[in-house]
């Protein structure tokens, strides 16, 4: 069942006479991983954050169980931010590193929930425990942690409040390889338990096909391939596709 429809999407940013994300359309379903590949610069995380409202797009709709998100009051929107969440590249810049990881995440449900402080303690704990950390973090500054165990604060972040959808803007790329393996299988583990719908963003290839459905490719603004990620890595059409696999094989 589609969850997420885009329609025609377009962000510019006049000051640099740029056109970030031109004319984009895509849907993704309801507990399906869909990737988005492209060189740096390409667009993609202005996409993803079109896409939830967190940058302002001129053009197009996108439609979340048919309610088109671009059209709600600020109010609504942020009501509605629950269902559809986003994980960040850097989890350095991601988290506040003067606050305690407790009241980063007990946040969360302050905005969101009407929840005691016991009960968003509580909360705060079961989302630590979901991505393999305990509750002696909850008293921990972002500072004095891994960068790994600060990208497992940003996922128990976004799982928080139980969205159906998540945006995951390059969420390995500033990591150690061997910390990226962890993170991708936490991801992978959580995808499959709750059945969430990922927008998986990426410049890797070998990422991608490690944990997506489907592969979208996208340059200059635009998508210029779309399918399984089996028939793009073996039978990839456009030239521009042709040349991100050549880069990595």
């Amino acid at each position: 069942m589609e969850l997420v429809k885009v329609n025609n999407l377009r962000k510019v940013f006049p000051k640099h006479k740029v056109t970030a994300v031109d004319g984009v359309s895509f849907s993704v379903n309801e507990g399906e991983v869909v990737g988005l590949v492209g060189e740096s610069g390409c667009g993609k995380s202005t996409l993803g954050r079109s896409i939830i409202r967190l940058i302002h797009a001129e053009e197009g709709n996108v439609f979340y169980k048919g309610e088109d998100l671009l059209k709600l009051p600020r109010r609504k929107m942020r009501s509605m931010r629950r269902h559809l969440q986003m994980i960040f590249q850097d989890p350095y810049t991601s988290l506040d590193p003067r606050v305690r990881i407790g009241d980063i995440l007990e946040e969360v449900f302050i905005i969101h929930e009407n929840f005691s402080r016991g009960e968003r303690r509580r909360k705060a704990e079961e989302a630590l425990e979901t991505v393999g950390l305990g509750a002696s973090y909850l008293n921990r500054l972002p500072s004095d942690i891994s960068g790994g165990e600060r990208q497992r604060i940003g996922i128990a972040r976004a799982l928080a409040t139980d969205p159906e959808f998540i945006i995951c803007d390059e969420p390995v790329s500033s990591l150690d390889l061997s910390v990226q393996a962890q993170i991708l299988n936490l991801l992978t583990d959580i995808q499959k338990r709750k059945n969430l719908a990922y927008l998986f963003i990426s410049h890797d290839l070998g990422v991608i096909g490690a944990i997506c459905d489907r592969v979208m490719v996208m340059n200059a603004g635009r998508l210029v391939e779309t399918g399984t990620c089996e028939n793009i890595f073996k039978d990839p059409k456009h030239e521009y596709t042709k040349r991100l696999l050549d880069a990595v094989r």
